[in-house]
């Protein structure tokens, strides 16, 4: 007799990566929600030059966009890869395309060159880890074989 919905076991790495993969999200949230909720003076106070912070500001709303997608994208992607879905793939995906495009953003739009090379650093983290992410949703989410 066979068992229906039968799932493989994962490999002892999938719960610590998934759990960082929320907690880097979540942060991620936070990071955003400061980002939108900011003002030119709140930014200076947190470390930004006026420039960087009147560049920051500036920036258009698809950008606020992308920055939400991605971060909470990959909040709810961690939630259903944990969960074992299936729509984790997807959500995955979207988030990871909102990151590559806000990366395109910040070369274009004069970001990197404003805060230089820490932030091409941290986006290609965070484009690496939402990667990353992606792919461990697509090799560990198979379809559940029912008999």
């Amino acid at each position: 007799m066979t068992e229906k919905n039968h799932r493989p076991a994962l490999p002892r790495w999938f719960w610590p990566v998934a759990v960082l993969g929320l907690a880097w999200n979540v942060f991620g949230v936070v990071q955003f929600l400061s980002k939108v909720q900011g003002s030119v003076g709140s930014m200076m106070s947190s470390g930004l030059t006026k420039a960087q912070a009147e560049l920051y500001a500036s920036l258009p709303l698809w950008m606020d966009v992308c920055f939400a997608l991605g971060v909470f994208g990959g909040t709810v992607g961690c939630v259903l890869l944990m969960a074992r879905l299936q729509a984790a793939k997807v959500v995955f995906a979207a988030s990871l395309a909102a990151y590559v495009v806000l990366y395109i953003g910040d070369i274009t739009l004069g970001v990197f060159a404003a805060f230089g090379a820490p932030q091409v650093v941290v986006l290609t983290l965070v484009v690496a880890i939402a990667a990353g992410l992606q792919w461990v949703a697509v090799r560990l989410l198979k379809p559940v074989a029912a008999s």
